[in-house]
């Protein structure tokens, strides 16, 4: 059996499923992971990424293209 922890462990997201979480590209996606440090998270080839993060950065300002990039170039690459 499965303990409380396991049960209530947020999955991992893929880029596919931020995007439409989001309302924007994949493309999208990808260009904010790499020049405005959207949190994202190298398993194999694939960035994964917890929804919560992800909520967390666009409410602290992150997708606001207004903003000066923040240049993180390739986190975990």
């Amino acid at each position: 059996m499965a303990s409380a922890d396991a049960m209530t462990t947020e999955p991992w997201v893929s880029v596919e499923q931020v995007a439409q979480h989001l309302g924007v590209a994949k493309d999208t996606v990808y260009r904010w992971r790499e020049r405005r440090g959207l949190p994202a998270h190298r398993v194999g080839r694939l960035w994964k990424f917890k929804l919560s993060e992800v909520d967390d950065w666009v409410r602290a300002g992150g997708a606001d293209e207004s903003a000066p990039s923040q240049g993180h170039g390739e986190a975990g690459a």
